[in-house]
């Protein structure tokens, strides 16, 4: 038995074409305008999946960066204060050189304590250095200052470590503590207690007691020249790492774009089918639509 077909069925399948060209053109329209074919789930349920793990891993992958910078930016902090440090060590090493000069005058050796108490108070100043704020050598506690004028050959300072985390599995401890530059209190190479004997055996005359400094004020100055150079190192390591990530950025940025991002030429193309099918359909519905009762009884 042969099937009837009804104006109303078909005036009904009609619409229905016209509204699924029109979804579809819609569809690529939309497309276009975002720039990106994910605009929602139903989209592509997998798809979405993966985007979402992108944007994940994009964002965690950002605060890894920042941390990277700012532990580039202390490093690099920490590197100049311990550079000016050494030159201030190596002025007064200078001093401790020409002071113990057996034929230099009393006279000279008032002008280089004078200078060395100039060079105790610069090394107490670089000691108490600040960066964003918080004191570089003085371990976790970054908001107390590690040493006073009067008494900075008896000060200790905090050995904590400061640590940055730059990826799950890497963590560097980016400070130096005011104790690996300067001495421990107990330290016969402490710098400030060095400075300090230098500059009474100057003022009193006393050039042999001097003169026994200088082997540990040398021995100090290689320590500081130690800790520069871990400083060195951790700031290859730490750029090493920030561009690796800088790679990984760019290579979760692709893959994002790829599962995301509409291409412009295949969605322009493909409207501008949709426009024609549309177009078409809707001049057969014209046909369709204009068939009076009477065309139907005739």
């Amino acid at each position: 038995m042969a099937l009837r077909v009804t104006p109303g069925m078909m005036n009904l399948q009609m619409m229905r074409n016209i509204n699924n060209n029109l979804i579809r053109m819609d569809k690529n329209q939309n497309n276009l305008s975002t720039g990106m074919k994910l605009n929602k789930p139903s989209d592509d349920p997998v798809g979405i999946t993966y985007s979402l793990r992108y944007r994940s891993e994009l964002s965690i992958n950002d605060q890894y960066q920042k941390n990277a910078d700012a532990a580039t930016s202390w490093l690099e902090y920490n590197d100049t204060v311990i550079g000016q440090i050494n030159d201030v060590g190596q002025r007064a090493y200078e001093l401790v050189v020409q002071g113990t000069n057996g034929t230099i005058p009393q006279e000279a050796m008032d002008a280089i304590t004078i200078e060395l108490k100039q060079i105790y108070e610069q090394m107490v100043n670089l000691g108490n250095s600040k960066f964003n704020d918080k004191y570089i050598f003085n371990g976790q506690f970054t908001d107390q200052e590690p040493y006073k004028a009067d008494i900075a050959s008896t000060q200790e300072t905090d050995t904590g470590e400061i640590i940055y985390k730059f990826t799950e599995g890497a963590s560097l401890s980016i400070n130096i503590t005011g104790q690996d530059i300067f001495g421990k209190p107990t330290d016969a190479d402490n710098l400030f207690g060095i400075i300090t004997r230098v500059e009474s055996a100057f003022s009193t005359g006393n050039q042999a007691a001097a003169l026994n400094e200088m082997e540990l004020l040398k021995s100090r100055l290689s320590k500081i020249n130690e800790a520069r150079s871990e400083i060195g190192a951790k700031t290859n390591r730490v750029e090493l790492i920030s561009s690796r990530m800088s790679d990984l950025e760019l290579n979760l940025t692709e893959m994002q774009s790829k599962t995301e991002d509409a291409d412009y030429a295949e969605t322009i193309m493909k409207l501008k089918q949709d426009e024609s099918v549309y177009q078409a359909s809707l001049a057969t519905s014209a046909k369709i639509m204009q068939i009076s009762l009477l065309d139907y009884l005739r």
